[in-house]
């Protein structure tokens, strides 16, 4: 059985082709003249979402990267703050020492509390810092109120004990910053387990040290008062008038109960007290004025004055201490953000890449390809020229 193609057939399939071959010509030199082999979402629907769904991921890679390069700022800049809070302190730790000599004169420990006045101004200076765009370091979440406000040699904070939270990868948020209050308002007293003090009656010689813990099971919190009959023998009490212990007191002598034990320094005279009480918390602002308020009061005796000094040095170890660890953080967050954004970087090439061997135009490929298909048109077209002109009248002489 013979097949007949009609002329018009013939002419119609011709020029389909033909059509089609150009048309795969004109998309393969678009391709190659914007360097894109997805043209629209119709050239190929599932490369497009992937390409879609990638280029968001990249861009909230590059958003991520961003909070990170804006919170190492601020970190940075929390860090400083905290090296000069910590200098503040052992500056205030030093002049504290310093005024811890029974030589001094009264005028001499207020040129020593006027010294400390100026240092703890510098403290609410670094406690108030801002970053590049005025907002306070260690206001917390209202870090456009300035946390510290100082009247006189009192110190009050106004600022927030939340923080905010930075997303610097898909599954990492971290602190922006430290609340101040937990950096300067919130630090152990004393040892941290209690404190002691000097009866501000006292007519002896008698100075007190800050004590220690010797077995934490034993202590009982309470406010205990330390009472000298003679110079030589003391009674403990507790809040409710008991008895907790007694002895005979030979300077310097240790006294032990409920788990801790301090030691009482010089002469006590007869009448004189002591107290022990827990420890609670403090600030590194009170720490320096009452250090302050001791030295300015000239009715003090040394005693007193080295009491007070002993138990200033305790705050202010506990202070820097407290510095010192809050710094730890920010460190850690600092090199956190660091690999993060080492993360996203690698992240951001590899997905890149994808796009790329997705969306974008192999040129060898693509040009290799062009030529085949001029060569295909161009025989189409010798062909067809060829065929055409076969008729029957060609035959007819």
């Amino acid at each position: 059985m013979s097949t007949r193609i009609s002329t018009l057939g013939f002419h119609t399939t011709a020029a389909q082709q033909m059509d089609t071959l150009n048309a795969q010509i004109a998309q393969t030199q678009q391709e190659l003249s914007t360097g894109l082999k997805l043209q629209s979402a119709a050239d190929d629907p599932a490369g497009i979402a992937q390409v879609n769904q990638l280029d968001a991921q990249i861009s909230a890679s590059k958003q991520w990267q961003s909070n990170g390069t804006a919170l190492n700022s601020n970190l940075t800049l929390e860090e400083q703050s905290l090296t000069d809070a910590t200098n503040v302190m052992q500056s205030a730790r030093d002049l504290a020492i310093q005024a811890n000599n029974a030589s001094l004169t009264p005028a001499q420990r207020q040129d020593i509390a006027t010294q400390l006045s100026q240092l703890q101004q510098q403290l609410v200076a670094a406690a108030n810092s801002t970053d590049v765009n005025g907002a306070y370091l260690f206001g917390g979440e209202a870090s456009s109120t300035q946390p510290f406000a100082q009247s006189g040699t009192t110190v009050s904070f106004n600022g927030t004990t939340s923080v905010s939270q930075v997303q610097i990868s898909s599954n990492q948020r971290i602190s922006s910053s430290d609340s101040g209050y937990n950096v300067f308002m919130n630090i152990p007293g004393g040892n941290g387990t209690f404190t002691t003090g000097v009866g501000a009656a006292n007519t002896g010689s008698g100075s007190i040290d800050t004590g220690t813990v010797v077995n934490a099971a034993q202590w009982v919190p309470d406010t205990y008062t330390i009472t000298f009959s003679t110079p030589a023998s003391y009674t403990v009490t507790n809040s409710g008038g008991t008895t907790v212990t007694s002895g005979t007191y030979t300077s310097p002598g240790t006294i032990a109960f409920d788990g801790i034990s301090t030691t009482v320094s010089g002469t006590p005279a007869a009448g004189d007290t002591f107290t022990v009480a827990p420890a609670g918390k403090s600030s590194a602002f009170n720490t320096i004025s009452n250090l302050i308020t001791a030295l300015n009061n000239p009715s003090l005796s040394s005693a007193q004055i080295s009491s007070q000094v002993g138990t200033s040095l305790e705050q202010i170890d506990s202070a820097i201490s407290n510095f010192n660890v809050v710094q730890a953080s920010v460190g850690a967050r600092i090199n956190a953000v660091s690999a993060a954004n080492t993360t996203a970087t690698s992240q951001q090439t590899t997905m890149a890449a994808s796009v790329s061997g997705i969306q974008n135009v192999d040129y060898a490929q693509a040009t290799t390809q062009l030529s085949a298909q001029e060569l295909a048109l161009q025989a189409a077209q010798e062909s067809y020229a060829s065929i055409a002109k076969l008729s029957l009248f060609t035959y007819v002489q």
